[in-house]
């Protein structure tokens, strides 16, 4: 085993590694997912190779139930299911669904508190059955005396939040703390009984949208038996990925240069240009604590990444009509997250690239993307 210390604080990542028998690898600086996966790469020795985030723990069978599927000469990577680490209780709300004017989302009922034994839970609420936080930056108030009769004005801007449900028959999920016992969830106030604790997947393969967005199959979704069958999917989760180091020669290093998000989708963009196929196991889980490593899903940082990176991605292995279409968009109004910019500067360097890879590719843009783009997305989607 190799473990790729990426610059961690006072080698720290190095320490632990040599606690436990494993060979390191440290890096000058942190260089993301992608550069560390790349040194890890070429120090691993075998012809197997598995990828594995630092915010993951994988089980027993992961790596021989990958091995074995791998003899295959025409598979190119297989992952396994992913969970989220903890258990999280699965709610149903019995509001009738209604739908607001200029709004398209379904609404149910709008939640201003969410507390589990007394713990602020409103912002980690997950699932198809709650939308995401809102906020207005509060008002300035009136401050009366006991009679009412004091005009004073506090200028009380506390951001007010809610979050709306989806209506009937959509669950959404609340974390529980780690080891916690049976503890009270209260939804604006009132007591609510929970339907039953579940395990909540992360990925089970990866889905290619018609706008170029690659999203989790299964995310946020209960780990019941619908995904327990072997499926072949566009990508897979560079989480837990396995791969041979032929495969590996033959696809590429991931891109560095993306840092972080996206890296393992433009890596099986290339492997399946390549006429690779790509698998997802359910017969082996591992555990994931999504956004340990990043500092969370939400931060700004993240989101960057992600829009910057999709394009890149794009560029350099879409159909060049659904790059030229996304690229466009994000030139016209993009939002305020400088990618367009970014984009704008590197466009040159990156049809370069494309170009350079297009040498290795069996399948056309078009071909993977006829046959992918639309397949296995949400119905929400």
């Amino acid at each position: 085993m190799v473990v790729v210390d990426n610059a961690s604080p006072g080698e720290a990542a190095s320490r632990i590694a040599a606690r436990h028998g494993a060979r390191t690898v440290r890096l000058a600086e942190n260089g993301g997912f992608a550069a560390g996966a790349n040194a890890g790469a070429a120090h691993a020795k075998g012809d197997v190779i598995a990828f594995l985030n630092d915010d993951a723990r994988a089980g027993e069978r992961w790596l021989a139930s990958a091995s074995s599927v791998l003899e295959d000469p025409t598979v190119g990577a297989v992952g396994p299911k992913i969970v989220l680490t903890g258990r999280y209780l699965e709610i149903f709300l019995d509001d009738e669904t209604w739908w607001a004017d200029g709004d398209a989302r379904p609404l149910g009922r709008r939640l201003m508190t969410a507390t589990l034994g007394g713990r602020d839970v409103l912002p980690y609420l997950v699932g198809d059955g709650v939308h995401r936080l809102e906020t207005d930056p509060g008002a300035p108030r009136p401050l009366r005396d006991e009679d009412g009769r004091s005009e004073e004005v506090v200028d009380d801007r506390r951001p007010h939040r809610w979050r709306w449900t989806s209506g009937r028959g959509i669950p959404f999920y609340v974390p529980m703390p780690p080891g916690s016992g049976p503890v009270e969830l209260r939804l604006n106030g009132e007591p609510i009984r929970p339907a039953r604790v579940v395990d909540l997947l992360n990925s089970v393969g990866c889905y290619l949208r018609e706008d170029g967005y690659v999203g989790d199959v299964g995310s946020e979704v209960a780990d019941d038996a619908e995904f327990d069958s072997w499926e072949e999917r566009f990508a897979l989760s560079g989480a837990a990925l396995v791969t041979t180091r032929e495969v590996l020669e033959k696809v590429g290093r991931f891109e560095e240069r993306f840092f972080a998000y996206y890296e393992d989708a433009d890596w099986c963009w290339r492997a399946r240009l390549q006429g690779y196929r790509l698998l997802f196991d359910p017969t082996a889980a591992v555990r994931h604590e999504r956004g340990a490593t990043s500092g969370g899903v939400l931060s700004r940082r993240v989101h960057f990444l992600l829009e910057r990176n999709r394009l890149l991605t794009l560029l350099r292995n879409a159909p060049l009509e659904m790059a030229a279409r996304e690229t466009w968009k994000k030139r016209r109004g993009g939002g305020d997250d400088g990618v367009a910019e970014v984009i704008h500067r590197v466009l040159p360097r990156v049809l370069a690239e494309r170009a350079l890879l297009s040498r290795s590719w069996v399948l056309g843009p078009r071909e993977v993307a006829e046959r992918w783009a639309g397949v296995d997305v949400p119905a929400e989607m």
